[in-house]
Formats: C-alpha cells, structure tokens, sequence
C-alpha cells in the first residue's frame, strides 16, 4: 500500500516524517537491518544474517506496496532514515482477516524520543482503516523497553514462547505474545 507522507513533531519537536517505503529505499533498508541488528539482541536475526540483494529488497518492497493491506513505513528526521514500522496480514483466509501483525525498529540513538509511539499509532488508524480489529506482535521478554511502549499503547501479554531465540552463545531467551484492540 501507499502511505504519505506526513509530518508529526517527537518528544524533542524535531519534525518526522513518515512515508511507505519506497523501491528507492531498498539499499539504505539493508544497511538499515545490518546495524539495527548488531545493536540490539531483540531482532530476530544476528548482522551476519542480513545477506538480502537489492533486487530482493526491492521484489519485497513492491509486494508490500503492492499488496493493499500490508505496509511498510519508515520514519525519517532530517531526511536520515531513522526507524520501520510494518503492518502485515496474519492470513489471507477470510478467518485471519481481522488480524494483523506489526513490528517496529529503530536505530538505538532515536529509542525513547516518541518517534516509535508516532510509527505504531499512524500503523493502528491505517490498520483500523483496513479492516484489521485487532493488531500482534512477538517481543522478547527481557526487552522492557518496549513492553513498556507496547502496554501504553494498549497491549495485553497473552502468552509467552519458551526459549523463543537461541543466541549464538547458547542461550535462550523467552518471548510475549501481545495483542491490542483496534
């Protein structure tokens, strides 16, 4: 789908902006997954995982913009990519249709300025807009952080993965199945 762009101030009044992906992104989105994934263990994949081409960034970033119900936003400060925030179907099937899956990142230095509460906020309206009823998402439990920004804006925990990830040191760590109404 096609979003924006809008503009909205975080915490620190600096103007976001925040627009659909676009296939131009494609380059600056891989970079974007290799450094988020190195400062943070809450991703689903270490760096060295990261190995996407373009071509494949950009065949995925055309089925989102392509697909009606899906999308993929980034947020900008100061024209720097500064965070994504996605919204994708659970299921096709006519059962599954009211749910809706959402994931969020940002680079550490922008964590905790408001811009995060901006992306899923804008994602809940768009999903509420395309007949989504209720939003999910898997977070690592030792990532307070987060939890904290996802109950605020109306998560419950309903359910917690054992040993969801295994680290490349050989520890596990637990994750919450969260759910909000929309």
């Amino acid at each position: 789908m096609r979003f924006g762009p809008i503009t909205l101030k975080d915490r620190n009044g600096r103007e976001v902006v925040l627009r659909n992906a676009e296939l131009s992104d494609a380059e600056d989105l891989i970079r974007y997954l290799k450094i988020t994934t190195a400062e943070t263990p809450y991703l689903i994949r270490e760096p060295d995982e990261v190995t996407l081409t373009v071509e494949q960034e950009k065949d995925f970033l055309q089925s989102v913009i392509d697909d009606e119900r899906s999308l993929l936003l980034i947020a900008t400060v100061d024209g720097k990519h500064v965070g994504n925030c996605s919204l994708m179907s659970v299921g096709r099937y006519k059962r599954y249709r009211h749910r809706c899956d959402v994931a969020i990142a940002l680079y550490q230095e922008y964590c905790g300025t408001g811009i995060g509460s901006l992306m899923l906020n804008t994602i809940f309206e768009i999903a509420k807009e395309n007949g989504y009823e209720q939003a999910e998402l898997e977070v690592i439990a030792e990532n307070k952080n987060a939890i904290e920004l996802y109950k605020k804006l109306g998560f419950v925990e309903y359910g917690r993965f054992p040993d969801n990830m295994k680290y490349a040191d050989n520890t596990y760590v637990d994750a919450y199945w969260m759910m909000k109404k929309l």
